[in-house]
C-alpha cells in the first residue's frame, strides 16, 4: 500500500541519501516529440558520472505495476503494452496525487547523488512546483516541440482520455519556458539548440567539483 509505514521508511531513506543537485532540468513535451532522445542527448555529452536522468512516470508504474499484476519491463517499454494501460494508469496515478502532489517527485529523486539532474518527462504543474519549491535556484525549465503531422510520422495517434488529459495537456500554456527545443528535420540541429543547457550544465558540475 502506497501509505504504509514500510513505503513511509522507505521514502525517507531514499531522501536521506540523495545529495542537493547544482542543476534541474526539467524537460516536458507531448507524446511522441521526443523527450527520451533528446535528454539522452543530454546525457551523452554530461556524462554518467555527472549527469542523472529521472523519469517521474518510473515509480508510478512501478507502483501501478506491483497493485495491478502486471510486466513493469513491458510498461517501461514503448510498446503496445503500455498503451492498452496508459489510460487507467493515468486515472490511478492522479488519485494518488490528489492524496500527495510530491509523492512520485520524491520517490523518483530519492538516491540521486548527480550534481546534474535531468527529468525527462514532466507533465504536470504539481511536478513543477514540487520542484520550484526544493530547488527554486536551480531549476530550469525545457520544453521539447514538434509537430502533429511529426508526432503521427513517429507512431503517435490521438486517444481520448489520454491526448486530451491533464497528463498532456497540463503544461501547454502556464509555463514560461527558459528553453523550447523544436525537434523537427527542418528545425537547427539539436546540438546546437541543446548548446546552451550544456554550457550551463558543465559551468554547474564544474562548480561542484571545485567544492
Amino acid at each position: 500500500m502506497m501509505g504504509s509505514s514500510d513505503g513511509i521508511d522507505l521514502l525517507h531513506l531514499n531522501q536521506s541519501l540523495h545529495s542537493e543537485p547544482k542543476l534541474v532540468l526539467i524537460f516536458s513535451g507531448k507524446r511522441k516529440s521526443g523527450k527520451d532522445y533528446v535528454t539522452d542527448i543530454v546525457l551523452d555529452r554530461l556524462g554518467e558520472d555527472v549527469c542523472a536522468v529521472i523519469r517521474l512516470s518510473a515509480p508510478l508504474k512501478r507502483a501501478y505495476a506491483q497493485k495491478h499484476g502486471l510486466d513493469l519491463e513491458q510498461l517501461l517499454g514503448c510498446g503496445i503494452y503500455k498503451e492498452i494501460y496508459r489510460a487507467d494508469m493515468i486515472r490511478w496515478g492522479e488519485a494518488q496525487r490528489r492524496q500527495d502532489p510530491g509523492f512520485f517527485c520524491r520517490l523518483a529523486t530519492g538516491g540521486v547523488c548527480r550534481p546534474i539532474w535531468v527529468v525527462s518527462d514532466a507533465r504536470r504543474m504539481s511536478d513543477l512546483q514540487w520542484f520550484w519549491a526544493k530547488f527554486p535556484q536551480q531549476t530550469y525549465c525545457v520544453r521539447v516541440e514538434s509537430r502533429e503531422e511529426t508526432r503521427r510520422q513517429r507512431g503517435w495517434s490521438f486517444s481520448a482520455g489520454v491526448d486530451d488529459a491533464e497528463s498532456e495537456c497540463g503544461l501547454d500554456d502556464s509555463v514560461e519556458f527558459h528553453w523550447t527545443i523544436t525537434n523537427e528535420a527542418d528545425a537547427p540541429s539539436l546540438e546546437d539548440q541543446l548548446r546552451p543547457i550544456i554550457a550551463l550544465a558543465v559551468e554547474a558540475a564544474a562548480g561542484d567539483a571545485n567544492h
